[in-house]
């Protein structure tokens, strides 16, 4: 498991591998740190995440936090079927961008 955090012209993506878990917390709060008055969106990268947690969801919930609370300011891309349902199964559809 691993994360990986780039910031280009304002837009910052978060990477994240393997399973998103609670043993990651403090290098996801650490990439989130980088959010600044000069970010306008957020893309978490699902594309190389096997498994999340509650513990991952609310991680997911204190970026969106950090980001004002705004849903149109954070995306959740390229999730596997597995993880997009368990996103789609605790409604954060409606709280995120899925794509």
């Amino acid at each position: 498991m691993s994360i990986s955090s780039q910031t280009t012209d304002n837009k910052l993506t978060i990477s994240i591998s393997g399973r998103f878990d609670f043993g990651i917390h403090k290098e996801f709060r650490s990439a989130i740190d980088a959010i600044n008055q000069q970010t306008v969106h957020v893309f978490v990268d699902l594309r190389s995440t096997e498994y999340v947690d509650s513990s991952a969801l609310g991680m997911l919930l204190l970026l969106k936090s950090k980001m004002n609370n705004q849903k149109e300011s954070i995306s959740l891309i390229n999730a596997k079927p597995d993880v997009k349902k368990i996103l789609e199964i605790a409604n954060f559809g409606q709280l995120f961008t899925l794509n």
